[in-house]
């Protein structure tokens, strides 16, 4: 490619940093322009209290894909992952916790003590989740393949009933046939929290296309990243600069110049215009679509199609530095390993989950959340002082925005009752808390820039997934104006920190280029 391509790309999150490697390795003169003083989006980590450096967004590396690591040179720029076993340590209120491993063996027997029952079904549930992640991992690199395009794929592999439970046969149904036990059916119905809706149809499918890593063979890349999440940004950064790609922080984007159809640059908060031949958006869709182009480059039609997209599935980050482990004691023994506190869940039943989502599409503040309780510094040591520690809380669902006031309102005494439901678990975690903080989904928006601090762009949800995200006949990262396409997770596969959706838009750019 010639050098003479200019390109810029908006916004230095992941996918962004990914796309931008891509393009210089193939020779395009590449700018990336980022509004906040830091690069990273939504993968970055923050020093949030004194010493003590926190992932402010994302929490956890599991399905990073190893063709981006490998072919970015990541760890040759600093990555790097502590792999984590088990994968997830899910507690309960009456003592019992139920430990997944990567090795279904080890599962079956930490089940096996708990629910005989369910011991012997978990190999088939496995199984069923092993042939459908084998076959849907396939389209992670690449566009979207359409849903005739997928069922023939099925069909060759003889798995068409497969699909069509994964299509057809909600999450929670299909958990409640494989499992009898309730704490069993809470720890699995989990999988589905990018979805929301258990009960919805096609929750199935979501899970085996986005919770997989659980049934993945790439453990090595599964894990705590060191230095936080920030080292994943910070190691792709350190290579595309290397690639000689130019990366500006503190320059915020205005708006997106486009002329006659056709994308020509983009204009910056302080009145600067740069000039580019093609424009990658890292931006959610509709960010991108309703505050960074004139509307009067779009089609009114399209336009409205991209303010119906939905971004309802809001979460909250609670951050916290604490001079002690949170004292889990009562569910893995007095001796237990303080590993198995890298990752947890908390959500004590199926109804829970439900529940959760329920409330937030209510516009209520849940009191019944799904959690994912992570301390990275029981691997990490370069995370807080010695002998101190950092934990955070995702918290799913909540309403974007509140009916009777902003989130601001709510913080404080949100923050206060989270820390009272972790403290049901471990009964020291207040008394260990040295200072904390919540972002809530407002927050999230502000800090980061997401519409509706939806961390995924869009909502993960079957009419928004594939061939269809982010709109039907947009799914192959261009968009209506020519040379401006999009990068981030409002396009396939979607949310997480994959690099895919930044890789895949780095390659279109390359086959339009070359036609």
């Amino acid at each position: 490619m010639a050098q003479n391509t200019k390109v810029v790309i908006v916004g230095a999150g992941h996918n962004g940093l990914v796309a931008a490697g891509y393009l210089a390795r193939a020779g395009l003169n590449v700018q990336v322009l980022e509004r906040r003083h830091v690069v990273g989006g939504a993968v970055v980590t923050e020093e949030w209290f004194p010493g003590y450096h926190i992932s402010t967004c994302s929490y956890v590396c599991h399905i990073l894909q190893k063709k981006v690591i490998d072919d970015l040179e990541m760890r040759k720029h600093g990555f790097h992952v502590y792999p984590i076993d088990p994968g997830r340590v899910h507690p309960y209120p009456n003592g019992k916790a139920l430990t997944f491993w990567h090795d279904d063996a080890k599962t079956v027997e930490d089940l096996a003590g708990q629910s005989p029952e369910d011991a012997v079904a978990w190999f088939e549930w496995a199984n069923f989740w092993h042939r459908a992640v084998r076959i849907l991992s396939d389209y992670y690199l690449g566009p979207p393949p359409s849903l005739a395009e997928l069922a023939a794929r099925f069909r060759d592999e003889g798995e068409e009933e497969l699909l069509e439970t994964l299509l057809t046969v909600p999450l929670r149904e299909l958990v409640e046939r494989y499992f009898v036990s309730d704490e069993v059916k809470a720890a699995v119905a989990i999988g589905a929290f990018d979805m929301g809706d258990i009960s919805a149809p096609g929750s199935a499918y979501i899970t085996a296309l986005y919770r997989f890593s659980a049934f993945r063979e790439d453990t090595e890349n599964y894990g705590i990243v060191r230095g936080g999440m920030g080292g994943i940004t910070q190691s792709l950064a350190r290579s595309a600069e290397a690639s000689g790609v130019s990366i500006r922080t503190e320059t915020p984007v205005k708006r997106i110049l486009a002329t006659d159809g056709k994308a020509t640059g983009v204009e910056l908060e302080d009145g600067e215009v740069i000039e580019a031949d093609i424009v990658l958006s890292n931006a959610d869709p509709k960010r991108t679509y309703l505050k960074l182009i004139d509307e009067s480059d779009l089609d009114d039609d399209f336009i409205d199609e991209v303010k119906a997209l939905k971004t309802q599935a809001a979460s909250a980050k609670f951050l916290c530095a604490m001079k002690e482990l949170p004292d889990f004691s009562r569910h893995l023994g007095a001796d237990f390993n303080p590993e198995h506190l890298a990752m947890m869940t908390l959500s004590p039943s199926i109804d829970q989950c439900q529940n959760a989502w329920n409330d937030a599409q209510n516009g209520r503040i849940t009191e019944t959340p799904i959690m994912q309780l992570q301390t990275p510094s029981v691997y990490d040591k370069t995370v807080a002082p010695e002998g101190h520690h950092v934990l955070s809380l995702w918290v799913y669902y909540l309403p974007p925005h509140l009916p009777d006031g902003p989130w601001s309102d709510m913080r404080e005494q949100y923050g206060e009752w989270l820390i009272d439901y972790v403290t049901q678990f471990a009964p020291n975690f207040r008394d260990a808390i040295i200072d904390w903080t919540l972002l809530t989904p407002e927050d999230i928006e502000e800090r980061i820039g997401l519409t509706d601090g939806n961390i995924r762009h869009l909502d993960m949800i079957p009419q928004q997934m594939m061939s269809r995200r982010p709109l039907p006949g947009w799914s192959d990262y261009r968009s209506p104006i020519k040379n401006l396409y999009l990068c981030g997770a409002g396009g396939h596969p979607g949310g997480e920190v994959t690099g895919a959706p930044g890789h895949n838009a780095a390659h279109i750019v390359l086959e339009d280029l070359s036609s």
